[in-house]
């Protein structure tokens, strides 16, 4: 089998870890890497023996099978719309963009080109995830709890509501996302931010946000997010249904059905790999199991984006469609 040629733009730490995880991969090939920042660019290359080029152009040049977008929130755009016009299969890091507007459009073209697209929300090809959805079947569920409890992460633009979207649009989406995945869709937002930023500098972000929400089958959920702490305290789901008690984090699914009580354990990297063997696996044609193209991470986006706009405005909102 030829190996599959992947391009990367971007090389920060989420960059990084895809590079590790596509290099671990059979027959992949990492062929080439682009970065405004030339210097990361150029560490990320010498790691996985890529060529360094200026530009997004450059690099669908190279003869690509499939090129990952992994940019900060607020550069999103330009790099899918070229690879998009190339007919070249996408993945793109999460959060798609700090907007709904160029979201709707980059889906849009998408759909258009009948492109094959993947999202980064890895939780869904959690072992664990799958159980609690199974365990849910035919449940009805009553109640929603999600938590995000975390830090700062070190880089400028994250506390920069402009270029982030916030804590709820980049971090506590993936809680969203396993949210719609495990209960359904959620069709209205009442949230309420501090209004006090973290503690770093050029912070104009709510350092705290506390959100309900409203799911259509008629479900309530809370969502609480923070970044005031100097570790990552906690990030999930806690779910309540007649007789079933279901509490799912990254690492470990904890149940309660009646008088069975079970915890199972997990390997967060685990759904990190299959995110981006599962992509690889269609960009050749073996196996459709893309949970998250691009059109399905644009209803997470909506909800993320009705969750702050409802914490600015101090007013519900309903969740856009998309």
């Amino acid at each position: 089998m030829a190996a599959t040629r992947v391009g990367l733009v971007g090389a920060g730490g989420v960059a990084q870890r895809h590079a590790r995880v596509l290099a671990g991969l059979p027959n992949v090939q990492l062929v080439a890497v682009t970065d405004v920042v030339p210097e990361a660019a150029g560490e990320l290359a010498g790691t996985h023996g890529m060529k360094v080029v200026p530009d997004v152009e450059a690099l669908l040049s190279e003869g690509l099978d499939a090129a990952y977008v992994c940019v900060p929130p607020f550069a999103h755009g330009p790099a899918e719309r070229a690879v998009i016009e190339a007919g070249i299969p996408l993945f793109v890091e999460k959060p798609i963009a700090v907007d709904l507007d160029k979201a709707r459009e980059l889906a849009a073209l998408a759909s258009d080109r009948k492109l094959l697209t993947a999202v980064g929300h890895h939780w869904r090809y959690s072992a664990i995830a799958d159980r609690a959805r199974a365990l849910l079947t035919d449940r009805p569920v009553r109640l929603v709890t999600g938590a995000w409890l975390d830090k700062v992460p070190p880089v400028g633009w994250w506390p920069r509501r402009d270029r982030s979207g916030g804590p709820v649009v980049e971090q506590a989406a993936h809680v969203l996302d396993l949210a719609r995945y495990l209960v359904g869709e959620v069709t209205e937002v009442s949230a309420v931010g501090n209004g006090v930023p973290p503690a770093v500098e050029g912070a104009d972000i709510d350092s705290t946000t506390v959100a309900t929400l409203r799911f259509a089958d008629g479900a309530i959920g809370t969502l609480a997010a923070t970044c005031v702490l100097g570790w990552k305290q906690r990030a999930g789901l806690e779910i309540y249904a007649d007789g079933l008690a279901v509490s799912i984090a990254e690492d470990r699914l904890s149940v309660r059905d009646g008088d069975d009580t079970y915890t199972v354990e997990s390997d967060p990297d685990a759904a990190r790999v299959a995110v981006d063997a599962a992509f690889i696996r269609a960009v050749r044609g073996e196996e459709e199991d893309v949970r998250v193209p691009y059109a399905e991470a644009l209803k997470t986006h909506a909800l993320a984006l009705a969750v702050a706009a409802s914490a600015v405005s101090g007013r519900p909102v309903a969740v856009p469609g998309v």
